[in-house]
């Protein structure tokens, strides 16, 4: 533990292991099976237990409760891990839990995501890059989220849904069904709103591409396909080549639990004006 700054009223199990430059804080608490990545920075009163592995340069902030056994009845005691990559930032009274055997013994946060205060992410969720997750979301078990996304506040996800990159759900959304890729969800019973086209343009995705996916989004929900594997003959014969669409399609093809539908029933539903 050399080169670690632990306060006095810290308690660090004799088996952590801690990396050059991690700093814990006022009584908080680390586990005897933690392990923490270099700069890593465990706030006041914050707790890390349980097979958890922590990469580098994250910020873990006060009541923050990383690592405890999965709220799942199924569990048993298992040894299962909670892995968290690096530059992560874990605000207040955030709640992470490892896996379940059933689920693949493994809970895995990938990196640069924000998890606001109250957030909960239950046992089995993968959780990709640069995801932003407001004040109070609550993830069920076996939630994933691709990358760049953003969740808003008290947003509520049923086990198993995928969300999609750089798609968005609104604040106070309760998502059933998985999210595509670069689509909003809306409303208490969650339909699309349309495409995010504000992190589109954020990501520096060409306007060229963004015409490609508004394309796709019509041709699969708006028109009168009779079904999906018709929609996606229709798109390949003008945008299959874009990465972007072949994840769009790929992502609809491939749910399991169906994707959400949207809300307006029109052909000139809300896609997004500025492609």
């Amino acid at each position: 533990m050399t080169s670690t700054n632990i306060h006095p009223t810290a308690i660090v199990g004799k088996h952590a292991e801690l990396d050059t430059g991690v700093t814990i804080g006022p009584y908080a608490i680390i586990g005897e099976n933690v392990k923490i990545g270099k700069n890593t920075c465990v706030h006041s009163h914050a707790l890390i237990q349980g097979y958890t592995t922590i990469g580098e340069s994250n910020q873990i902030f006060s009541f923050a409760a990383v690592g405890n056994p999965p709220q799942d009845l199924k569990y048993k005691g298992e040894k299962t891990t909670l892995e968290i990559g690096d530059q992560n930032i874990i605000r207040e009274y955030v709640t992470m839990q490892p896996g379940t055997v059933q689920g693949g013994s493994k809970t895995v946060v990938g990196n640069e995501n924000l998890f606001m205060n109250y957030v909960h992410i239950a046992h089995d969720c993968l959780i990709g890059n640069q995801n932003v997750l407001a004040n109070g979301t609550q993830l069920a078990g076996h939630v994933t989220i691709q990358n760049m996304a953003i969740l808003g506040g008290l947003c509520a996800v049923h086990q198993f849904v995928i969300i999609g990159d750089m798609s968005m759900v609104a604040g106070g959304c309760m998502l059933k069904l998985d999210l595509p890729p670069y689509c909003i969800a809306d409303g208490f019973k969650s339909g699309l709103r349309g495409l995010n086209i504000i992190a589109l343009q954020r990501r520096n995705i060409s306007a060229e591409v963004r015409a490609a996916i508004k394309n796709a989004y019509k041709v699969i929900f708006l028109d009168n396909n009779p079904t999906v594997e018709e929609a996606i003959a229709q798109i390949a014969q003008n945008d299959l080549s874009y990465p972007e669409i072949q994840n769009f399609i790929s992502f609809i093809r491939n749910s399991k639990r169906g994707v959400t539908r949207p809300i307006f029933s029109n052909k000139n539903g809300d896609i997004g004006d500025d492609v």
